[in-house]
């Protein structure tokens, strides 16, 4: 009994450190945070069950996901993002059978750094505007909070996260945007720019609100490029999870199966109206400072998230939080994203130099920060879609070897 109280506790802390990050996603996004915390409950009792709850990770809200989730909810409604983000599950089937085929060698060739990089970079990049525009106060292009205000909450909540981030010890250095939030809400409180009516009608205790999901293929058409980032990611979770605690999870339980039981949780997120779910880089780094590797921690943490989901109060409160506060956080986030990208280019010490490389990069940045859509009739693919197709393609199709303006062939020894 003592054993699983404690047990309990690191759930409850672990839940903890991936809070901020998990209910950040829908907050940005305009789905249900209910929605956010009963996905990532289930997802994660479900990946834990395909994988014989061998390993110690708990799924919560994809970043990768924000910009085409908010471009999707805005051209086709909730019920066909929901539906779309149901079918970007089974780009983890078709990685899991591809992993289980042919092993990561022929993943790594369709997708190298100079794929992987500038894409990752465009998830960040591409909602940099609605990141400005929030911490600005604006909402569809319209001031909803006044200007001075918005920047003054927007500077707060970014300086504590980035305070934290740098100067926090221990646990509290996993939870900067948590951080973020809860101080930029306690000033928009003093300005008195939050509502409180609705915290205020909100019942304690209330069934979320579900929303059916609607049937779009050229949702689901968007939806499944976007996949292929937090798929990779999910590849380098397990192993920094298995680098912390010494165990091979790519052979036991094996890398199809993670892949396949984090296929499965993106797909009920996604139906149920959540966000898609992936491995926390937070909660590695909280199982690495408590060393605690059981992976009952994470089943305890699930079930936390599962039972928050239902309390009315504790979501209203959620949704209270003003734009601006969002907006600071946002600035360093998606900033983050593309940094991550860059550093995934300086890792693998792609060279630039290389015309294939530099074409790669430059076509996969400017359409995707430019905002390049490819229509066939009623088709539309845009954003991280459409620039994850241009960087396979490209990869695929240009040679690995040019020719330098003096004759010399680039890459062979002479």
């Amino acid at each position: 009994m003592l054993q699983q109280l404690k047990l309990a506790v690191s759930g409850a802390q672990i839940l903890f450190v991936a809070f901020g990050a998990l209910v950040l996603v829908p907050l940005l996004t305009g789905l249900n945070p209910a929605m956010a915390l009963l996905g990532a409950g289930i997802g994660t009792l479900l990946f834990q069950l395909y994988t014989g709850r061998q390993v110690p990770i708990f799924l919560g809200s994809s970043f990768a996901f924000i910009g085409p989730i908010i471009y999707s909810m805005h051209t086709w409604g909730q019920g066909a993002t929901q539906f779309g983000l149901f079918c970007a599950g089974f780009m983890y089937f078709l990685f899991s059978a591809v992993v289980r085929w042919r092993g990561m060698a022929f993943v790594n060739r369709l997708l190298p750094p100079v794929v992987i990089g500038p894409v990752i970079m465009i998830i960040g990049l591409s909602v940099a505007t609605a990141a400005s525009g929030m911490a600005m106060g604006l909402a569809g292009g319209k001031q909803v909070t006044p200007y001075a205000v918005s920047m003054l909450l927007a500077a707060i909540s970014l300086t504590t996260t980035i305070i934290v981030s740098i100067f926090a010890r221990g646990l509290f250095k996993l939870v900067p945007i948590l951080a973020g939030v809860i101080v930029g809400y306690i000033a928009a409180a003093l300005f008195g720019v939050v509502d409180f009516a609705k915290l205020a009608a909100a019942p304690w205790f209330a069934m979320p609100a579900f929303h059916s999901p609607e049937v779009n293929w050229a949702a689901a058409l968007f939806m499944l490029p976007v996949a292929i980032a937090p798929a990779i990611e999910h590849i380098g979770g397990v192993m920094a999870i298995g680098g912390v605690t010494g165990k091979d999870y790519t052979q036991s339980p094996g890398l199809h199966r993670t892949l396949s039981g984090d296929g499965l949780g993106v797909c009920v997120a996604g139906l149920i109206g959540g966000p898609p779910v992936t491995t926390y880089a937070e909660v590695t780094g909280a199982v690495m400072i408590t060393r605690n590797f059981n992976p009952v921690t994470m089943t305890w943490a699930a079930l936390f998230a599962i039972a928050m989901a239902f309390f009315g109060k504790f979501n209203a409160l959620l949704q209270s939080i003003p734009l601006p506060v969002m907006g600071g956080i946002m600035v360093l986030l998606f900033g983050t994203i593309a940094s991550i990208g860059l550093k995934t280019l300086i890792e693998a010490k792609v060279d630039l130099m290389e015309p294939r490389n530099l074409v790669i990069i430059s076509v996969v940045l400017t359409s995707g920060i430019g905002g390049l859509s490819l229509k066939l009739g009623d088709f539309e693919l845009a954003g991280v879609g459409l620039c994850s197709l241009l960087a396979i393609v490209l990869n695929l199709l240009l040679p690995k070897q040019a020719t330098s303006h003096d004759g010399i062939v680039e890459g062979q020894d002479i």
